[in-house]
C-alpha cells in the first residue's frame, strides 16, 4: 500500500489536478515576474519574513541543522495541510499555488532587473533541492485539488451514484496515506540537500 510504484500509480490517476496545479504555479510565477502594486507589497512581505527568518538561523550554534530543520518541518507541515485542505473545494491549494509562484517569479525579477546572475541563482540557489521540492509541492496541491473535485462531486451525488461516490472517498482516503508518506520523505531528501548543498553553494 505504501511502495512508491503504488504512489507513481497513484499519481496517474491524478495526472489531470496535477496539470492544473503545474499551470497555476506556471502562472504563479509570471505573476510574480511582472507584478507590481499590491501584489508586488504582499510578495515583498512574504520575502522580507523570509530573509529575517534566514538571518536568525544563520547565527544559531548549528545554522545547517537549523536551517535543516526549519525547511523541512515548514515544507512538510505546509504541504500536508494544503493537500487535507482540499476538501474545502481546493480553494487553499489554488491560493498556496499563486503565492509561492509569485514569490519564485518576484524573486527571480528582482534578481534580474538588479543585474545579478540570474543563472547562477537558478543553478546553485534553485535547483540542487528545487529539482524534487517543487515537484512535490505540486503533487501535493494536486492532490488537493483532487479532494476539492471530489467534494464539488459529493454536493452533486444522487442516490443512484451515492454509492459510487462512497468509493471514490475510501479510495482518495488511502491514496492520500501513501501520497502524504512519500511527500514527507522527498521533503525530507529536498530538505537535507537545501541545507547543506543549496547553503554551501550560495554561502
Amino acid at each position: 500500500m505504501y511502495r512508491f510504484s503504488i504512489f507513481m500509480k497513484d499519481l496517474a490517476a491524478i495526472k489531470l489536478p496535477l496539470m492544473i496545479s503545474a499551470v497555476l504555479f506556471a502562472l504563479g510565477i509570471a505573476v510574480g515576474w511582472i507584478g507590481s502594486g499590491p501584489i508586488q507589497d504582499i510578495i515583498v512581505k512574504e520575502i522580507q519574513g523570509l530573509g529575517e527568518m534566514s538571518q536568525s538561523l544563520r547565527q544559531s550554534d548549528h545554522p545547517e541543522l537549523s536551517f535543516f530543520i526549519f525547511i523541512f518541518l515548514n515544507n512538510s507541515i505546509k504541504s500536508i495541510l494544503v493537500l487535507f485542505s482540499g476538501i474545502l473545494f481546493g480553494i487553499i491549494p489554488i491560493v498556496f499555488l499563486a503565492i509561492n509562484g509569485m514569490v519564485l517569479g518576484f524573486l527571480l525579477s528582482v534578481v534580474e532587473s538588479s543585474g545579478g546572475d540570474l543563472v547562477e541563482l537558478i543553478f546553485k540557489g534553485l535547483l540542487p533541492h528545487g529539482i524534487i521540492e517543487i515537484p512535490v509541492i505540486i503533487i501535493a496541491c494536486g492532490y488537493g485539488l483532487a479532494l476539492g473535485g471530489l467534494s464539488f462531486k459529493s454536493m452533486a451525488f444522487n442516490k443512484d451514484r451515492g454509492s459510487g461516490i462512497k468509493m471514490q472517498w475510501r479510495e482518495f482516503w488511502r491514496k492520500s496515506r501513501t501520497g502524504s508518506l512519500w511527500i514527507v520523505l522527498l521533503l525530507l531528501v529536498a530538505a537535507v540537500i537545501e541545507s547543506t548543498i543549496t547553503l554551501w553553494l550560495v554561502s
